[in-house]
């Protein structure tokens, strides 16, 4: 919601200090006087006061904090303009030498009326279900990498040498030398693993449905054919960026992600720095680990890992500059809807095969492994004739369209 360009119907600058217990409402006119003196509304009761205390007339900001997205839904459609400023950005308020809840509103207001605010993009409620998401299945790799460590670290105060595949099974356990004591631990910690991972199989069953949904489907097939990019890479860039269209540029899509350099420049200084690590961690670190796997299947992204690697002679430098170029190649598939300059045609069906490996039956609607390799060629826009290739030696295959399409017709399927 833009900020108008005329305010003459700006009637009064409320900014809202959200606690957890509370918020913090107070508004001034124009000349900083105040109108509504500041007042604490109990979360519970927020909706009620929305309701008969704000009105068109009104500016209204919001700090950033954690259910800031349910005050705004309650905000928005009732006065004239509503921002979120960015907690981080906002230096008045974090750097203050006199930080009172009152003080903070009347620092939010200043902000407002001078139209400076350092506004947050408002995600719509799919952006923002997906991230919650994504948020839910990052708690569950952890809580399992938690129970996992626990159990190592077992093993390495009896000093006993893990089989293959041993971490997990409850009979090699059960057979080694410890006490009671321990052995309920494991039975425990093994049990809370399986469930951990069971939990986790359904969120990514889950996040491949939405990746072919009406939703993100196009555009997470679009990165799909990008190297290095799975189902759940895909989801995690998509849920970051949430709508392409407010970058205008690939710069400002690498800046948003924090992997931009920083810079030095006065005078006659020009110093580059270390990556500004400014955006959302987890648009950074899906593309690092995107970067990594690139590197291993793709000759043009090794070829350009090793010429930056012998520059810088740091692996982990290196592989954030290729980082950075795979996600300017992702501004330019999602924006352009581009196919991936880089790979060829039988690298694109093999990689939709690898796609249809990590779907279960569900999640492909019934169609086979090669006919949804073909599935998801024909939804890229890419018109191949290919059914047979090589790939690691080995020969594989994807259905032909004629077969796609007679069965898609069967399971009432469009591309």
């Amino acid at each position: 919601m833009k900020f108008p360009k005329d305010t003459s119907g700006i009637e009064r600058y409320i900014a809202l200090d959200i606690h957890k217990e509370y918020t913090l409402a107070g508004g001034q006119n124009a000349h900083q006087e105040w109108v509504m003196q500041p007042r604490r509304v109990g979360i519970g009761k927020f909706c009620e006061w929305a309701e008969a205390n704000l009105r068109v007339g009104d500016a209204v900001v919001i700090e950033t904090t954690t259910n800031v997205w349910d005050i705004y839904d309650i905000v928005a459609p009732r006065v004239s303009y509503a921002v979120v400023a960015h907690a981080g950005a906002v230096r008045q308020i974090a750097e203050a030498r006199v930080k009172t809840d009152k003080e903070d509103v009347k620092r939010l207001i200043r902000l407002l009326i001078a139209d400076i605010v350092p506004e947050v993009w408002v995600p719509p409620l799919e952006v923002r279900e997906l991230r919650g998401m994504i948020s839910y299945r990052n708690r569950l790799v952890k809580m399992g990498t938690m129970i996992r460590n626990r159990l190592q670290s077992l093993i390495h105060r009896h000093n006993l040498t893990l089989p293959k595949g041993g971490l997990t099974d409850a009979a090699w356990w059960e057979a080694q030398p410890m006490s009671a004591l321990e052995k309920i631990q494991i039975r425990q910690e093994l049990a809370m693993l399986a469930e951990m991972d069971q939990h986790k199989g359904e969120v990514d069953a889950e996040l491949g449905r939405q990746c072919l949904g009406a939703r993100w489907g196009p555009l997470a097939v679009r990165l799909l054919q990008l190297p290095g990019f799975g189902v759940i890479l895909a989801m995690i860039v998509l849920a970051a960026i949430g709508d392409i269209t407010r970058f205008e540029s690939s710069k400002k899509l690498v800046g948003y992600s924090g992997l931009g350099a920083g810079v030095h420049d006065s005078g006659k200084e020009h110093i580059e720095k270390r990556i500004t690590k400014s955006g959302r961690k987890e648009l950074r670190w899906a593309l690092v680990e995107a970067a990594w796997r690139a590197i291993r299947i793709s000759p043009y992204w090794k070829e350009q890992y090793e010429m930056y690697l012998k520059r810088m002679r740091k692996p982990n430098q290196a592989i954030v500059v290729i980082a950075r170029k795979l996600l300017v190649a992702v501004w330019q598939v999602l924006t352009k809807e581009e196919t991936d300059l880089h790979a060829s045609e039988e690298d694109l069906a093999y990689k939709m095969l690898v796609l249809s490996w990590d779907l279960n039956e569900d999640v492909r609607m019934g169609l086979t492994y090669k006919q949804f390799a073909k599935y998801a060629l024909m939804k890229l826009g890419i018109e191949t004739d290919i059914t047979r290739f090589v790939r690691k030696n080995v020969p594989r295959r994807v259905a032909s369209r004629e077969e796609t399409l007679a069965r898609m017709e069967e399971l009432g399927l469009t591309c």
